[in-house]
């Protein structure tokens, strides 16, 4: 049985929606699974092997099992994912390409937590401190549970989670977050922090909603429309702006925007920005030009 009170804080849709649940094997993800099933939903187990370790392809079989146990349905994928820098950052990607636009993932109030600090420790800005989000896009159901509850769940249904060896890995940023910085941070303020951080990300992203309410007022590209709006409000724009237009998988830099505020100021006509994409002004509009 669901320890009490749980499911009641996770964000299913209604009983019989069907639903894609991307799943690792770890407790969170096997949580997930059963407060899924629990909630009514017609479940369906993704597994992606990222091919980064020996004997990872037999983990697809702990979570066929899984999704036998609990009358789900079960698809494994296979990517490649060389090895190099960034691994973290392009193994998500490559799982990320395999999975629905819609699934469902067990990321919890932890993993906020650490996101969060993640992205201000790379300068993410207002929208790096709002953290994750539950859709539109990817669902994210048990952002209000904690790491503790997941394990619950899987202890009370007896299930055996896999402990991927890169979560306790130093050479990942992200791991040194949760072992390091996080405990740190308990230790100062003398308090748990993980809510007090998940708070602050639900309060920053309904700041984020409203400013982007109001950069869809402005046309990005009107050089005239950015110089008549507050400086705050332009640089939000072009950042919706650039993001849009170079796909960027991180928040643009603070940098790239200001080298194009230059050029909708007339200091300059022209400017690189972030990925080799280089912004241009000609008869009063910005365009964006991709890398040779």
């Amino acid at each position: 049985m669901v320890p009490a009170g749980l499911l009641e804080r996770c964000s299913f849709p209604s009983a019989g929606t069907a639903i894609t649940c991307a799943v690792s094997g770890g407790a969170d993800s096997l949580a997930l699974v059963v407060l899924a099933v629990e909630a009514g939903c017609v479940v369906t187990l993704v597994h992606v092997d990222h091919g980064l370790r020996d004997g990872s392809g037999a983990e697809a079989d702990l979570v066929a099992a899984a999704a036998a146990r609990f009358g789900a349905g079960f698809i494994a994928r296979r990517v490649v994912v060389a090895p190099g820098p960034n691994l973290e950052a392009r193994a998500r990607a490559a799982r990320y390409r395999v999975l629905p636009a819609d699934v469902f993932t067990g990321h919890t109030a932890d993993d906020q937590a650490e996101t969060v600090l993640l992205n201000q420790v790379r300068g993410a800005g207002l929208r790096g401190l709002g953290g994750m989000r539950d859709g539109p896009g990817v669902r994210r159901p048990l952002l209000a549970l904690r790491r503790a509850e997941t394990q619950a769940v899987c202890d009370a249904y007896g299930l055996v989670a896999l402990d991927d060896p890169m979560n306790a890995d130093p050479r990942f940023t992200r791991v040194r977050i949760r072992h390091e910085l996080l405990p740190m941070l308990d230790d100062i303020a003398v308090r748990d922090v993980v809510p007090v951080l998940a708070r602050n990300a639900a309060l920053a992203a309904e700041a984020v909603d409203a400013l982007d309410a109001w950069a869809d007022t402005i046309d990005a590209t009107e050089v005239a429309a950015l110089r008549d709006v507050p400086r705050p409000l332009a640089r939000w724009a072009l950042r919706r702006w650039l993001a849009e237009s170079t796909a960027a998988e991180h928040p643009v830099d603070a940098a790239s925007i200001e080298r194009v505020l230059a050029v909708v100021d007339g200091t300059t006509r022209a400017c690189e920005v972030v990925g080799g994409w280089r912004v241009a002004r000609t008869q009063g509009r910005l365009r964006a030009e991709p890398p040779d």
